[in-house]
């Protein structure tokens, strides 16, 4: 129960008086319960709503430009300004409640070199998790779905021009990469690691964020990249490094559509289907690097303190 507790003096935050607003008595887990049930009422259920509307309930190439549109307005006025105006009735100091700061070059590249690895790694786990068998009627209902999913996003982000591929970029990693971060990485994990007294709370940030997303075929790689990004952020104190690596992953992605590559694409054959030792071969590499480049990021923040625990 005193996990549950808010602490005497959390970061950001000046001691509340007893009569406080609402936001300010609340203690962590259940303020930030309810900021993300706020926010998926708005984004995911209204957001959700006036965008089958627009759509007329299905993305077509003839309305997905309206949709993209849709989609980034949602961004900004289903997540990102509640996410501020929360903050702000919350914490009061946005800058330094949210951990808002110019990142340091060596870790910023860091943090890029480990993104991609770990897309990488990521990317053996989905080959891996769509070669396991299953019940004949399963697997025609699971490919209905996933078809369905993937056609969407494929459709989202299919560009034909440099401009458009701009707008994409703009749609698809940038606004997310802010308003996500600032959400999941500076409001949730901000009040989850005053409840949990550190790490814990940039991992329960991670699983929500893989969760929230509503895509049963990549829970696993996006709770990993949450986890991941708490992680920079708990252990440099920075959200930009979180923004910018949430930025790269998705551009990576967007990157990878226009350039017509295959969905199974793997770095060490980018050019052929990959057989099974090259896609062992690739886990092991990008393993390697990601690792290297985490230890290296490790070694770069140890002059931050983090008395609690270690990560």
């Amino acid at each position: 129960m005193s996990d549950l507790l808010p602490p005497a003096v959390s970061p950001g935050t000046t001691p509340a008086p007893s009569r406080a607003p609402f936001l300010r008595r609340l203690p962590p887990v259940p303020f930030a319960l309810l900021a993300l049930a706020m926010i998926f009422v708005l984004y995911q259920i209204i957001g959700g709503v006036i965008t089958l509307v627009i759509a007329r309930g299905e993305i077509t190439p003839d309305n997905v430009g309206v949709i993209r549109w849709s989609t980034l307005f949602g961004q900004i006025l289903f997540i990102l300004l509640p996410t501020l105006w929360l903050t702000r009735r919350r914490h009061g100091d946005l800058l330094k409640t949210l951990r808002i700061r110019l990142p340091e070059l060596r870790d910023l590249v860091a943090t890029m070199i480990a993104v991609f690895a770990l897309q990488q790694v990521l990317q053996t786990y989905m080959i891996l998790q769509d070669a396991i068998p299953l019940p004949k009627e399963l697997q025609k209902a699971v490919d209905v779905f996933k078809n369905m999913f993937e056609e969407t996003y494929r459709l989202l982000v299919t560009t034909r021009t440099p401009l458009e591929f701009l707008m994409v970029v703009l749609i698809v990693a940038v606004v997310p990469a802010i308003s996500e971060e600032l959400l999941f990485r500076g409001l949730v994990q901000r009040n989850l690691e005053d409840a949990t007294g550190g790490w814990r709370g940039a991992v329960l940030a991670g699983v929500i964020f893989g969760f929230y997303h509503l895509n049963p075929f990549v829970i696993v790689p996006l709770v990993v990249l949450g986890v991941y990004f708490g992680f920079i952020v708990y252990r440099s104190d920075n959200i930009m490094l979180a923004v910018s690596a949430h930025f790269f992953n998705n551009f990576v992605a967007c990157a990878a559509v226009y350039l017509k590559l295959d969905e199974n694409f793997i770095a060490v054959a980018p050019s052929a289907r990959p057989s099974g030792s090259l896609i062992a071969l690739n886990f092991m590499v990008f393993a390697v690097v990601f690792v290297a480049a985490t230890l290296y990021f490790v070694h770069s923040t140890d002059h931050d303190e983090h008395e609690e625990e270690p990560f």
